[in-house]
């Protein structure tokens, strides 16, 4: 247990032959529960998976027998690690997905990720820890983006597009504090778990992003955890074309659904009219401009008086959403902490 609260940790592991033992066997000893998920791997990672998970439940055992060190919350202490295995793969959110529905059965009251190719590292997960212990947030994400000497070993080409995605998930979701969306070293309450709908969690890459914005959906306050980056030998799983185009249409389907169910179901906010508004006078403003020229162009008609027109739409188009995002800001300012070294 940390801090009378019980801990599981979520390992997603896809090809992690070389790594994931080395994650199993490191994770801090106050971890009740590791949730190691085999997502369908073509390698010898379910072997070193069930290698490591019977090295570390043994020691536990002995532990437990001899020192008398059991958590109070009924946990069998034996079986600390939980070695999971997909038949297919899923995805990584789909692993972590199982590893959550695991964590609500044996009634976890903190759950974590970390993943299989040992890039987060486990001293840190205390600092997720805290603010969810201390009931400053429902859930703790990292962020390497902060300080530049954490963006050290991050590529220019892996922080442009980190940068890209952080301000398209601001938008998605609602925290516009937040930033670097895509690190998956996270941990979350069993109340946040229990409210977000997890059974429907993106199984793609994009999870982290998705979850994001059903958090926000159901007014829970997020946590920034500043962290460096951290990378070695193993290799991305990404293909970033196909990563791009379903992510970003999902972050586009979700910011939709946020609007509705947040800002229109559960309670009213005319930010969500605003956003409706402006994207509807922009885009027909965008669309008269383009037109005025080419008839210009082509036709020969005049182009100051619809140009004109077309310019003070798409105005008062981008206006609305200026506006739409600055109440944004507002209503979700509370909802949003920054942990500093």
């Amino acid at each position: 247990m940390y801090r009378e609260h019980t801990v599981g940790v979520v390992v997603p592991a896809y090809n992690e032959e070389g790594f994931v033992g080395e994650v199993i066997e490191t994770v801090p000893a106050f971890v009740d529960r590791i949730y190691v998920i085999d997502d369908g791997s073509t390698d010898d990672t379910w072997a070193e998976i069930q290698q490591a998970a019977s090295r570390v439940n043994e020691h536990a055992l002995v532990v437990d027998t001899h020192e008398v060190t059991s958590t109070d919350g009924g946990l069998a202490f034996d079986q600390r690690v939980v070695p999971i295995q997909h038949e297919e793969n899923r995805g990584v959110g789909g692993a972590i997905k199982t590893g959550y529905q695991h964590s609500l059965e044996d009634e976890i009251d903190i759950t974590a990720v970390m993943g299989g190719d040992g890039q987060m590292d486990p001293e840190l997960l205390p600092r997720f820890l805290d603010p969810i212990v201390e009931g400053q947030a429902d859930y703790t994400k990292g962020n390497r983006l902060l300080y530049k000497e954490y963006r050290h070993g991050m590529s220019s080409w892996r922080f442009l597009g980190n940068s890209v995605l952080t301000f398209l998930t601001k938008i998605a979701s609602g925290y516009w504090k937040m930033m670097d969306p895509q690190n998956g070293y996270t941990a979350i309450s069993r109340h946040a778990l229990e409210n977000v709908g997890i059974d429907e969690l993106y199984e793609y890459y994009g999870y982290c992003n998705d979850l994001l914005v059903k958090l926000n959906a159901k007014g829970m306050r997020v946590a920034d955890v500043a962290m460096p980056a951290q990378y070695g030998d193993e290799k991305s799983h990404i293909e970033y074309p196909t990563y791009i185009r379903k992510v970003s249409g999902m972050l586009l389907r979700n910011f939709l659904w946020r609007l509705k169910t947040r800002h229109l179901v559960l309670d009213f906010h005319p930010l969500a009219l605003f956003y409706l508004f402006g994207a509807v006078a922009a885009t027909f403003g965008t669309i008269g401009v383009s037109w005025s020229i080419y008839s210009w162009k082509r036709l020969e008609n005049p182009l100051f008086v619809r140009i004109a027109l077309s310019g003070l739409l798409f105005t008062t188009g981008s206006m609305f959403l200026m506006f739409a995002m600055l109440f944004d800001m507002q209503a979700n300012e509370a909802r949003e902490v920054q942990v500093y070294d």
